[in-house]
């Protein structure tokens, strides 16, 4: 059972991270067509209004901890093949969404009577529309509230494929019917509209697959301290950490709200949407290996720290390979990819998605013992850093958007990053036991030749003063094609090399 168990988690991972991966890839050709020609629709303003708004509801709308709290008791519970338990804990758990759903709500009508009086630097006419976009998310996010559970329903129970599929069909689906309204002319509301509309499809599609494809059932009627407690403890402390990560991108478009205006907020909001991308690619892989964390830490506890490391470093050297590329590829040709996609106006992304994406090369190749430290429950140590973390991007975004405007938000976070990947790299060695200096060692060190050719050829490329869509193609082509070629000569061990032929032929079947 335990093997077969295994090779189908395995075959999940496998299909779930393909259906991931050709999503993303989805985005970034929308990317390329679709945002700026939304941008275009919208008119730079009102798109600056927009990211606003989301950011806006970001800071208010948080599950406590719920959702986490889902994925990681429940991945525990399954690991145990303990049914009994993950039904009382989400009977448990629905009625604390519940209370917490009438809280928000409240707090978002409190909030719509003073949007005028916090964002002094827009217009009447911007604050009016703020206003009407502010109120048809909030009212979308306090209906979908009590379904944030499921996703982590069904993570924990490793249906990866599910879930990556009503991902593509719900970005599908939103594109297309933002792309009709905006064609039709009915502006921005239409758009935000859409976006409820189509976030209700996607969770109505979620809740029919995790009713025919695991046998969760909620008992409502179970009531023990001892659980409670326990959740109570962990959701706390992991509020705490969705609190910090919250002041990271939702409260910087506030900040160059009160300080700078909405054509500075437009300008970061495209860099963050470049940044969630990278995010996105990496979670592709990350976000799948929380259940077989679980199993590590319950069936192999003498080992867990040395089996542990080995899936950090194998995870991190993908993540590694893609990231560098990402990473070097937009060094060397994003200045024309900006001109390109967004035009004139938003010159500053460039310098700004550098400053975003450069702490993710460390972090989201260690995502496999941020995800340790969900499983073991170890998030009051977490907690302590992200607020820190917090705490530093909001002082130094304050000081910073006042001279260099959106750069200057760039780099304090860029800066908040680097410390909380510094701070929870000496966590995962004193408390995790995961000895951080073999996995620098054999992903950074041993892929170090390769990245730094690779980065030296962008820098010389990003020089290149040719300009245009063909130009930007061939260098494209050329820096690719230098990083691939050195990666596999230099970088990529047999594993990988297996790896990526294996990964090729499955996409080709799903298609």
């Amino acid at each position: 059972m335990g093997d077969m168990n295994e090779n189908e988690s395995a075959r999940q991972i496998k299909a779930g991270a393909v259906l991931g991966y050709i999503t993303i890839f989805i985005n970034l050709l929308a990317g390329l067509i679709y945002t700026p020609w939304m941008i275009r629709s919208l008119g730079q303003d009102n798109y600056g209004l927009y990211t606003l708004s989301v950011s806006l509801i970001g800071i208010l709308v948080m599950d406590f901890g719920l959702g986490a709290a889902v994925t990681r008791f429940l991945s525990l519970y399954n690991s145990r093949d303990d049914k009994q338990a993950a039904n009382n804990l989400l009977g448990i758990i629905y009625k604390l969404f519940f209370f917490l759903d009438i809280f928000i709500a409240a707090v978002l009508v409190i909030v719509y009577f003073y949007i005028g009086s916090i964002y002094k630097e827009l217009s009447p006419e911007q604050i009016e529309k703020l206003k009407i976009i502010f109120l048809i998310s909030a009212a979308y996010s306090v209906l979908a509230f009590p379904f944030g559970t499921l996703n982590g329903i069904l993570t924990s129970h490793e249906k990866f494929v599910q879930q990556k599929a009503c991902e593509l069909f719900y970005k599908l689906c939103n594109m297309a019917f933002i792309i009709w309204a905006l064609e039709m002319g009915y502006g921005l509301y239409a758009m935000v509209m859409v976006n409820a509309v189509t976030g209700g499809l996607n969770i109505l599609l979620k809740l029919f697959l995790v009713k025919r494809t695991t046998k969760i059932k909620a008992n409502f009627h179970y009531k023990e301290k001892k659980v409670t407690k326990e959740l109570f403890q962990f959701s706390l402390w992991s509020t705490v950490v969705n609190i910090a990560q919250r002041f990271i991108y939702n409260i910087i478009p506030s900040i160059l709200g009160i300080y700078c205006g909405a054509i500075s907020i437009s300008v970061f909001g495209a860099s963050a949407t470049v940044e969630g991308i990278v995010f996105t690619f990496a979670l592709a892989i990350n976000g799948l290996f929380l259940p077989k964390v679980s199993r590590i830490l319950t069936r192999e506890k003498e080992n867990s720290e040395k089996h542990l490391l080995e899936l950090m470093i194998k995870v991190g050297r993908i993540q590694l390979f893609l990231i560098g590329l990402i990473f070097i590829g937009f060094l060397a040709i994003g200045r024309d990819f900006i001109e390109l996609w967004l035009g004139n106006g938003f010159q500053n992304a460039y310098i700004c998605i550098l400053f975003l994406i450069f702490p993710s090369i460390f972090e989201l190749t260690q995502h496999i013992a941020g995800l340790t430290i969900t499983a073991t429950g170890m998030v009051k140590l977490q907690s302590y850093v992200y607020t820190i973390m917090a705490v530093i991007n909001v002082l130094l975004s304050i000081l910073l958007t006042k001279e260099y405007k959106e750069i200057g938000a760039a780099i304090s976070v860029c800066t908040a990053y680097l410390f909380r990947t510094t701070a929870m790299n000496y966590i995962y060695y004193k408390k995790l036991h995961i000895n951080i200096g073999i996995f620098f060692k054999e992903c950074f060190l041993k892929m170090g030749i390769p990245l730094i050719l690779s980065l030296a050829a962008a820098i010389i490329i990003a020089f290149i003063p040719f300009k245009g869509a063909i130009y930007f193609l061939l260098k494209g082509a050329l820096i690719a094609g230098i990083y691939l070629v050195m990666m596999w000569r230099f970088g990529l061990n047999s594993f990988e090399k297996n790896l990526f032929f294996s990964v090729l032929r499955k996409s080709v079947k799903l298609k």
